[in-house]
């Protein structure tokens, strides 16, 4: 079965840096576009990032030009790197693959002083 498993949160001061992976097995990754969101406390899930299966990505204003979704098929991985941090940026990030609206367990991201 589908299976997203996420690494990579943690503890960060603002304006450091934090890399994101989600490790897919389960499925032919190559084929497909994956998604990150994120969900803040009190605050409804939000796009992130997207990257489809030809490494187009697209992003949400509130991370572009801070943020970098990537991929490598050989590891099936999805990654974000993401950096200058701010405290707004403080969410647990998901990893979706999209098709069939399979989800990760999430990862926390607190940045803070």
């Amino acid at each position: 079965q589908v299976q997203l498993v996420e690494s990579g949160g943690g503890l960060v001061h603002p304006g450091g840096s934090l890399r994101l992976s989600c490790a897919a097995s389960g499925f032919t990754f190559s084929n497909y576009m994956m998604k990150r969101y994120r969900q803040a406390p009190g605050k409804e899930r939000e796009f992130v990032a997207s990257i489809s299966n030809t490494r187009t990505t697209y992003y949400a204003d509130s991370v572009k030009g801070r943020f970098t979704i990537s991929r490598d098929n050989s590891k099936n991985t999805v990654f974000l790197q993401m950096n200058n941090l701010a405290p707004e940026d403080t969410a647990v990030y998901y990893c979706q693959r999209p098709s069939g609206n399979s989800w990760g367990q999430g990862t926390q991201v607190i940045v803070s002083s």
